[in-house]
């Protein structure tokens, strides 16, 4: 049953969720949406019933202290919702939680009902899987959707993907049988340093979610922690000669492929991003923000990433790698290494 006594009346409602898990590569999706609910002081309304949809054994429950008091959080999913103001305001509810381990149909039809009740206009799912790109490079992000009405409209790519999928995938598909219109956001990870925290691919995520859904997102210490991150990797990778010449190789097939992104396509994108965060007025000129005071997570201290994993040269299924802490399921947030991550974006 849904209740949502103390939930407002919401503004133009979008939801956007993330889930730990296969699809949630080097934690850069779901550390998308806690920044979120974070910056914007999130308030839970919500809830899904642990018992219905973990296993225990695989997903365990954690201990803690309240005061002396002993007390139990169970891994679940949760629903809050947060005000964006501005000149044009509206509603994000967020949904974060973990991959549930059993009944995927159900859980995807509880999803939908509150969106149903919140009279959310737009699903938005962010996943995040490791791909063969450079550590160096901006990461790719791809978004895709299984309406082609809203593939065109909002120059998306429609997915054709055919494989084994997880939760986003199931959601996604779910909203589009449901009439709901949803998009899947993909951010690719270096496979060769996957595990998280991985700031970069956050940071991609949440710029093209900003596009997207036309809010502007405030970033925090987000993009100082990706750059802290990156050079952490280029340090480490230094240290070992055939890690650093398979970035070498990657960057350059990088490169030959991504020359189309100088486009003056991308350009206005990027020169429109500049502009929002620069508040410009009429005529060209800036203003002071409504929102000037940015949230941050003065407790979270930066985190040297682990050393990069040598190159993969195999080429059959054990090859593959997964997102750090993966458990076995139905779906994946990795690929082949063979496979453009661009191209084909798992669900």
């Amino acid at each position: 049953m849904i209740e949502l006594e103390g939930v407002p009346e919401l503004i133009d409602p979008v939801m956007v969720a993330a889930f730990e898990g296969w699809n949630d590569a080097g934690d850069a999706a779901s550390t998308a949406v806690a920044h979120l609910d974070r910056e914007w002081k999130g308030e839970v309304f919500a809830a899904l019933d642990a018992e219905d949809y973990y296993d225990f054994q695989v997903n365990r429950p954690t201990l803690w202290l309240d005061g002396g008091v002993r007390k139990i959080t169970w891994p679940t999913t949760r629903l809050s919702v947060v005000r964006v103001g501005g000149d044009k305001p509206r509603d994000l509810v967020l949904v974060r939680g973990i991959e549930p381990s059993m009944r995927w149909r159900s859980f995807c039809n509880e999803i939908l009902g509150f969106a149903h009740e919140l009279g959310v206009e737009m699903v938005v799912v962010l996943g995040a899987l490791l791909g063969d790109t450079p550590h160096t490079r901006p990461v790719p992000v791809s978004g895709v959707t299984s309406d082609p009405d809203l593939a065109r409209t909002m120059d998306l790519e429609e997915t054709k993907y055919e494989g084994p999928t997880g939760i986003v995938g199931i959601l996604q598909e779910a909203c589009a049988h449901a009439g709901v219109p949803a998009v899947s956001l993909w951010a690719a990870v270096p496979h060769y340093v996957s595990q998280p925290p991985n700031p970069k691919a956050t940071l991609a995520l949440l710029n093209r979610l900003e596009d997207l859904i036309g809010v502007r997102i405030p970033l925090g210490e987000l993009p100082e922690d990706a750059r802290a991150w990156q050079l952490g990797v280029d340090q480490l990778a230094a240290e070992d000669s055939e890690v650093a010449e398979y970035v070498q190789t990657l960057e350059e097939a990088r490169d030959t492929a991504e020359l189309p992104e100088a486009s003056g396509e991308a350009i206005a994108r990027e020169f429109e991003r500049y502009l929002r965060r620069r508040d410009v007025g009429p005529g060209g000129h800036a203003t002071e923000s409504g929102d000037s005071s940015y949230l941050r997570d003065t407790s979270s201290g930066r985190t040297r990433p682990p050393k990069p994993l040598r190159p993969d040269t195999g080429s059959g299924p054990d090859s593959r790698q997964r997102p750090s802490g993966q458990e076995d399921g139905d779906g994946d947030g990795s690929q082949d290494s063979s496979d453009s991550s661009e191209d084909s974006p798992e669900e």
